[in-house]
């Protein structure tokens, strides 16, 4: 291997460490919100020592407790993060060998492409090392936002119509068991898990509870910190999910209208990041001589590696620029 194909091949490499530091700081802050939110919804909040005990607050406090410890603990949230969990989270009937095989598989067939086409070690290794690992994980985390996506999109409905069941003198129990009957897909699936949890002697609040780490969505904490307070305070389950609908009809409405008012900025980021690639593509095909500088010069290679990886930074940064969390 020459000089200028070791050039190329380190800033690759040095494009995907970066990519992937920024990736891993951006999944940090992520989960730092995440879990500043979760505990919000599970009622914990900073103690203040100064002020006299009120038996109000003192039954407040003792409430939170009781719901935190029904909720999931540093062990259980390392667990949530597992690959099993995440095959559980995606809806997939596979098992985590079975996912392994098929990583394998994945990454043969794409070395063997790559391999006849006629690329070198470096890229046969780095397609092997994608198709074992990158490929399979990215369909895994579409299956499971997808899922998610579906699951929100009906939670509402789901909700009111326990709600009226509710009200009509129908017990918890057969309420959730008449949504899994007439509700599909994910929340039907999870509306039947809960019931059969209940069959076998698990309570509802952590046949819910355990429904929430499956879906770790912050309106199925909402939903599962609701079943709680209900059973620790026997309040009306009815005016509770029906709150707890209204609150995910707003933030669902208020979703759609950021999507739409940053969908602008979305489609400019996309043709600005796609420009590049474009232009390189039609130079290629009207002059191959001028473009082919790039891909055969050491300078040239050099220059391509160094593109690439601004386009990359540049990238990140739109992409964190239009990416608004409700």
């Amino acid at each position: 291997m020459d000089n200028a194909m070791l050039i190329t091949a380190l800033s690759v490499l040095i494009v995907i460490i970066i990519t992937g530091m920024a990736l891993m700081l951006l999944s940090g802050k992520k989960s730092q919100q995440k879990s500043r939110i979760q505990a919000v919804i599970r009622g914990g909040h900073i103690e203040d020592r100064s002020k006299k005990a009120d038996p109000k607050d003192m039954r407040r406090d003792a409430l939170a407790r009781k719901l935190k410890e029904n909720n999931p603990d540093k062990d259980a949230e390392k667990k949530s993060k597992s690959l099993s969990v995440a095959i559980m989270q995606s809806g997939l009937n596979i098992t985590v060998k079975q996912y392994w095989i098929y990583s394998f598989i994945c990454g043969v067939v794409m070395t063997l492409a790559v391999y006849l086409s006629g690329k070198g070690i470096f890229v046969i290794f780095m397609s092997a090392l994608i198709g074992f690992l990158g490929l399979p994980k990215f369909i895994l985390k579409r299956k499971i936002k997808s899922r998610q996506k579906k699951f929100l999109s009906e939670l509402a409905d789901a909700l009111e119509a326990m709600t009226r069941l509710l009200r009509a003198g129908m017990p918890v129990s057969e309420a959730i068991k008449m949504v899994a009957r007439e509700f599909t897909g994910p929340i039907g699936d999870e509306m039947g898990r809960i019931f059969d949890q209940q069959k076998i002697g698990v309570s509802l609040p952590e046949a819910v509870l355990e429904s929430a780490r499956r879906m770790p969505l912050p309106e199925m904490q909402m939903f599962a910190t609701a079943v709680a307070i209900q059973a620790q305070t026997g309040s009306s389950l009815s005016e509770i999910l029906e709150g707890l609908a209204k609150v995910i009809r707003a933030r669902f409405r208020l979703r759609r209208k950021v999507q739409a008012l940053s969908s602008e900025a979305k489609s400019s980021a996309i043709i600005i990041g796609a420009l590049p690639v474009f232009v390189a593509t039609a130079m290629y095909f009207i002059n191959p001589d001028y473009i082919g500088l790039l891909f055969y010069h050491p300078t040239g290679k050099w220059l391509l590696g160094a593109a690439i990886f601004w386009m990359c930074c540049g990238v990140i940064c739109m992409r964190q620029m239009i990416n608004f969390r409700v």
